[in-house]
């Protein structure tokens, strides 16, 4: 049994943000992470093409500011756990998480994947920063099981490269499935893509506008918002005679209410306008290589890439955590309150809101575990 102060465990940006501002202030803390690295949905989960679309000056983890020269949309090496001196202990999952109410603290069971030897922690406070993407969800869809072809989650996705001349379906429109079929389409591919929900087409430039006019000139939302679904429609024109249809709350009112955000165009769009990606309604069910739409249609596909997202898997392993997660593994509380539950129990990166509010949660979760310190020890 090994004992600690505090325990985060995921060591994604979530969990750095907190580690570093817990060095900061100079309290003990461990880290474990499930896999090889960290951030590991940026490292091993993407696609060989992906790019960041929020530009730097929102993209700061806590207390490092990118250096002068760095690009404005950041590549992917990141020094921040070697500024901090950050030592996750990686290739550790964990299997449960109980408050002991007698003595007070968190019980903890984490077996390493390597070995298979399961190790037993005790932490004061315990911080969930396992993020909104912790594990693939791919829908039900009747038939899937049987599909002669390929059928992919995004995160498998690397490359178009082996798929030219095959026929390609995408499912889902958000960033990784517009991003993905404008990469299988470049490379030649027969490629369609599976539009659902209403979605906002956007530039990253027009994003960095929006969102510097709201938090750097204090402009409304609501007057941004009109700014930026006017130039969108100058640029894209309309979407809707091709399958896309525009939302009527504006894209960063939805992002801030819903989660949902905006995407940003690599090319697709002017792809989709010329024939090149095909937009097609939801799938009713699959027959051997046929899907077959809701409008009727029925098309033969090589493969499927389902860029469906992602869901937490929090309530797996947490036993103790009904103060703060909903069955969906979610907080309870709405932002900006969602951060903190009872008996020591924290969680970082959940708001659906971006690293802006990941580093809030960090600078929040250890504010309060000193004040909690403070009290303690008075």
């Amino acid at each position: 049994m090994e004992e600690v102060v505090v325990l985060i465990i995921g060591a994604g940006p979530a969990g750095l943000a907190t580690a570093a501002c817990l060095t900061l202030q100079h309290v003990a803390y461990a880290i474990i992470e499930r896999e090889s690295c960290t951030a590991s949905l940026w490292h091993h989960r993407t696609y060989d093409h992906l790019k960041l679309h929020l530009a730097k000056e929102f993209y700061e983890l806590p207390h490092m500011a990118y250096p002068s020269g760095t690009p404005t949309y950041v590549p992917r090496e990141n020094s921040y756990t070697d500024r901090f001196g950050i030592q996750p202990r990686y290739d550790t999952s964990v299997e449960s998480a109980t408050y002991d109410q007698g003595k007070k603290h968190w019980d903890v069971l984490a077996q390493d994947t390597d070995t298979d030897v399961v190790a037993r922690l005790t932490a004061r406070f315990l911080i969930v920063a396992t993020g909104e993407n912790s594990a693939a969800s791919i829908p039900l869809v009747p038939g899937l099981a049987g599909f002669e072809g390929e059928a992919i989650h995004s995160s498998a996705y690397k490359s178009g490269n082996g798929y030219t001349g095959k026929s390609v379906l995408v499912v889902g429109s958000g960033n990784s499935g517009i991003e993905i079929a404008y990469d299988l389409a470049t490379h030649g591919t027969h490629t369609s893509i599976v539009v659902r929900s209403q979605v906002h087409i956007m530039t990253k430039e027009l994003i960095r506008f929006g969102m510097t006019m709201v938090q750097n000139l204090g402009l409304s939302v609501t007057i941004v918002d009109s700014l930026l679904v006017m130039a969108a429609k100058l640029i894209f024109w309309d979407l809707s005679k091709h399958g896309i249809m525009r939302p009527k709350m504006g894209p960063l009112l939805l992002k801030s209410q819903t989660g949902k955000s905006a995407v940003i165009d690599v090319g697709t769009a002017k792809l989709i306008t010329r024939g090149v990606i095909d937009v097609l309604e939801a799938i009713l069910k699959i027959n051997a290589n046929n899907v077959e739409f809701h409008c009727g249609r029925q098309i033969p596909f090589d493969a499927i890439v389902f860029a469906t997202g992602y869901k937490s898997t929090v309530n797996t392993w947490l036993k103790n955590g009904e103060s703060m997660f909903r069955n969906d593994g979610f907080p309870k509380k709405k932002f900006p309150n969602h951060w903190r539950g009872e008996n020591g129990l924290y969680c970082a990166g959940f708001a659906r809101r971006g690293l802006v509010s990941t580093a809030m949660d960090a600078k929040n979760i250890v504010d309060d575990i000193i004040a909690t310190m403070d009290q303690v020890s008075c």
